[in-house]
C-alpha cells in the first residue's frame, strides 16, 4: 500500500499467481532496471486490467447478443401477429384480374367478331360488284 500526497491510499492485489508469460515477458523487456517488487506488482496491475478489459468485453458482448435476439424475437413476433398480406385481400385481388381478364377477353372477342362480319360484308360488296352485270351501253 502506497499514500499519496492527496491521503489518496492505492492498494493492488494480486487475484492470483498466475501472471500469463505475454504479461511477464513484457513487464521484463520494458523494465528492466526496475526492482523485482515493482515488476511483480507492475505485472499483478496488467494482468488485473486485462482480465477486467475481458469481462467488461465478455459483458457487453453478452447484452449485445441479448440485445440481438430480443429483437429478433420481437421481428417475429410482430410478423407472426400482423399477417403481410392477408388471405382476403389475395383472392379479392386475384378476382379482380380475373374480371378484368374476361372484360379484356370478351372486348377481344367482339373487336375480331366485328371485324369478322366487315370483313364478310366486304368480300359481299365486293363479290356483288365484281359479279354484277355491265351495261353494255358504256
Amino acid at each position: 500500500m502506497t499514500t499519496e500526497p492527496n491521503d489518496i491510499q492505492i492498494e493492488i492485489i494480486p487475484q492470483s499467481s498466475a501472471i500469463s508469460q505475454e504479461t511477464s515477458a513484457l513487464v521484463e523487456r520494458e523494465m528492466a532496471g526496475e526492482s523485482e517488487a515493482v515488476k511483480s506488482e507492475t505485472k499483478a496491475l496488467i494482468d488485473a486490467i486485462k482480465k477486467r478489459a475481458q469481462s467488461e468485453a465478455q459483458s457487453a458482448g453478452t447484452l449485445t447478443r441479448e440485445a440481438y435476439l430480443n429483437a429478433v424475437k420481437r421481428a417475429r413476433a410482430t410478423i407472426e401477429e400482423n399477417k403481410l398480406i392477408e388471405r382476403d385481400r389475395i383472392e379479392h385481388s386475384f378476382e379482380m384480374i380475373q374480371s378484368e381478364a374476361e372484360k379484356n377477353w370478351h372486348s377481344v372477342v367482339k373487336e375480331v367478331s366485328e371485324l369478322g362480319d366487315r370483313l364478310t360484308e366486304a368480300a359481299k360488296a365486293a363479290w356483288e360488284v365484281l359479279t354484277a352485270p355491265r351495261d353494255r351501253n358504256r
